[in-house]
């Protein structure tokens, strides 16, 4: 049964009166207030008891001003800035979302492998230029990806690579066999896995352990004609190792929506490397996001008006 509550939960996001709207109706045990930019945001920061928004659009100004915050739930999974704040005190608790991404993260991945394999900037670049080019076009049929990091949104990519007739290759420490992988590595064992891929997708985690994992030997590991995704994180490449391989034809080609400093410095070498991909980190963003989101954002507002913050789902360790 859900307690009555005298809770606030301030929401910071440009779609926050849907949000309010529809937590309203599913957790009315709250009151809510909906906070489409930072500046209505700082007005009612101090009444704020749950704080729930896209982490990178949370302030850090309106951390400081929110005096009686007990819970931040970001919209994301990464919540990198949030962690950086030193004005979010220990005692408040800081959950992610997660579990939906799988669908928009899958078909960005499968839009850099199919462009990038069909070379379709050029194509693009011959229509602006009225030009009438046509060369063999390689397939996704009977090509071998390999994912480093094995969760749920590769078993989502898995599932759809191999709807394209691909062989689905893993790394990972934590798994050792997963539907749809025809064989998973140890990451002690990726060069191995990089030298029979023609496409290495990153979607491991960043940590310390998974810093520059990607790195110049797995580059040298990999075939000519292979294509490095990476849609995890920056900091899981070597970008100097990355630019190096690109200008020297060691790898074929690149598809990258993350990168190690964001956004990414218009003076940055990486812009004009050769046969690259650049999107502005998109991945998990998709025309239906509150949608997504919002299952998991009421199951906990439910679980913390019944049970308090033990029962959140997504909870973010902090040192």
């Amino acid at each position: 049964m859900i307690k009555s509550s005298s809770k606030t939960v301030l929401i910071r996001d440009t779609d926050a009166p849907w949000y309010a709207a529809e937590l309203e109706k599913l957790c009315p045990a709250y009151r809510y207030i909906p906070a489409q930019d930072t500046d209505t945001a700082l007005l009612h920061a101090a009444d704020a008891d749950i704080l729930i928004g896209l982490a990178p659009v949370i302030s850090e100004e309106v951390i400081k001003a929110a005096s009686n915050l007990e819970w931040v739930q970001a919209l994301t999974t990464g919540v990198d800035n949030l962690l950086a704040m030193k004005a979010l005190g220990p005692g408040v608790k800081l959950t992610n979302c997660g579990g939906f991404h799988g669908p928009q993260m899958s078909e960005l991945a499968l839009l850099m492998m199919l462009s990038l394999n069909r070379n379709f900037p050029r194509m693009i670049n011959n229509q602006h230029s009225q030009i009438w080019e046509r060369w063999p076009q390689r397939l996704l049929f009977e090509k071998t990806v390999t994912i480093v990091g094995v969760g749920a949104i590769a078993e989502a990519l898995a599932a759809r690579c191999t709807a394209f007739g691909m062989t689905v290759l893993g790394v990972s420490d934590g798994r050792s066999e997963v539907p749809g992988f025809a064989k998973i590595y140890k990451r002690a064992g990726l060069k191995t896995a990089a030298a029979d891929c023609d496409f290495l997708v990153a979607l491991t985690p960043y940590d310390a352990s998974t810093h520059h994992i990607i790195d110049a030997s797995v580059f040298a590991a990999m075939p000519a004609s292979a294509f490095l995704i990476n849609i995890s994180r920056g900091g899981c490449v070597d970008e100097a190792a990355l630019l190096k391989a690109l200008e020297t034809g060691q790898i074929a080609g690149a598809g990258l929506d993350v990168f190690a400093s964001e956004p990414l410095d218009a003076s940055a070498p990486i812009w004009s490397a050769p046969n690259v991909l650049i999107t502005p980190h998109i991945g998990g963003m998709s025309d239906i996001y509150k949608k997504q989101a919002l299952p998991h954002v009421a199951h906990n507002l439910t679980a913390y008006a019944t049970g308090g913050a033990d029962d959140l789902r997504g909870i973010v360790e902090r040192k």
